[in-house]
């Protein structure tokens, strides 16, 4: 069995500058109710996405009726 340890797992998000620098820094400055707004504003967004997803499978879904007609060639 093969053991892992912490130090060969890098840390998520490790070089990333808006992750450990950027909002570390922005959650000491906002307020609460800043927070808040910004949290909400983001589930929104995946809403948005959920429903533009949904609204093409709905699509992909609907069994159409052929549009055109067939005629036999003699």
């Amino acid at each position: 069995m093969e053991e892992k340890t912490a130090a060969a797992e890098p840390a998520p998000h490790a070089g990333c500058f808006f992750c450990t620098t950027a909002m570390p820094l922005m959650e000491r400055v906002w307020n609460e109710a800043t927070r808040d707004h910004f949290r909400n504003s983001r589930i929104e967004f995946l809403k948005g996405l959920r429903s533009l997803i949904d609204d093409r499978i709905a699509h992909l879904s609907r069994h159409e009726e052929p549009k055109g007609k067939h005629v036999t060639v003699e």
